[in-house]
């Protein structure tokens, strides 16, 4: 009897260490500190985002570098595309835009932004109508006297057209109009400077994410619809794109792409940073939109 409560007790015990054997093991796994450098390349709309959150990433990893530039999503969506840079942030689908094989990239809708026609805020207009947008865009207006305004000729600010902000901006409120083509105003790669220069130029107009609107610039409504998180989400105001993390298909950097993108998608960055930037989560939204641009 004592020789098999011997032998009981000895499997047991084996048993045991072979659990805290794995135990260990999975713990080991699990706290194993990543290492690498990670670039992150394209749109200016979700540049800020993508900066705050690698500096928190970078401080929960100390091995890990993660070079944040922008230069718009067209160049973000070829680095990408080229494995020359390991994450291609977009506010487009790639198969909208040319010269880009969507099948060689792997999509991670990271959170929604809207997007707002904004001006100087002494054109003496708070709301246009659809159309009104359109022929200020297309050069059939000129003057902010011909819709309400002052007596006061239009400037155009535009972003370049390798932009992800101009193509949703083009695409949803100006109904993809194929006489808007950016010609005769001014023309810059950055959100962060288009802003600048509408809040100094007597007469601007451009538009920018919701997440750059501040105090030097006004957003207008469109048809009397506010530009806010809450109407974006319904679709009420459809102005508004997908944030697009693209990862090449078979890049060299995955384990560390994949950690990364992991943490953009968990509550913590959602429910914290996504928010706190004026961004959308995911999560928030009550309809779908496909690449053809169709909303279910």
């Amino acid at each position: 009897m004592k020789k098999r409560i011997l032998a009981s007790g000895l499997i047991g015990l084996a048993f045991s260490t072979v659990l805290v054997a794995c135990s260990s093991t999975a713990d080991n796994q699990n706290n194993k500190q990543l290492s690498g450098n990670l670039t992150s390349v394209g749109s200016t709309a979700m540049q800020p985002f993508v900066e705050e959150a690698s500096k928190t990433f970078m401080s929960n990893n100390p091995g890990v570098q993660i070079n944040v530039q922008g230069g718009g999503s067209g160049q973000g969506l070829t680095a990408a595309m080229n494995d020359t840079a390991d994450l291609g942030n977009s506010d487009i689908f790639a198969e909208e835009k040319q010269k880009i094989d969507a099948s060689k990239l792997v999509d991670h809708k990271a959170f929604v932004v809207g997007i707002a026609p904004v001006v100087n805020p002494n054109v003496g207009v708070t709301n246009l109508t659809q159309q009104q947008l359109i022929d200020i865009f297309t050069g059939k207006i000129k003057n902010w006297k011909e819709v309400g305004g002052k007596d006061q000729a239009i400037v155009l600010v535009n972003r370049s057209e390798s932009s992800g902000t101009r193509a949703a901006f083009a695409k949803f409120a100006l109904k993809d109009n194929k006489e808007f083509r950016g010609k005769g105003g001014i023309v810059e790669d950055s959100s962060g400077t288009v802003r600048k220069i509408i809040g100094q130029t007597q007469g601007a107009i451009g538009y920018l994410a919701f997440s750059y609107v501040d105090n030097t610039v006004k957003a207008l409504t469109l048809d009397g619809v506010q530009p806010t998180n809450e109407n974006v989400t319904t679709n009420k105001w459809k102005v508004w794109a997908y944030e697009h993390i693209y990862t090449n298909a078979n890049g060299k950097n995955k384990p560390l792409e994949e950690a990364f993108i992991k943490y953009i998608l968990s509550d913590e960055v959602q429910k914290g940073l996504v928010t706190k930037l004026n961004y959308i989560p995911i999560t928030n939204m009550k309809v779908e939109r496909d690449a053809s641009g169709n909303v279910k």
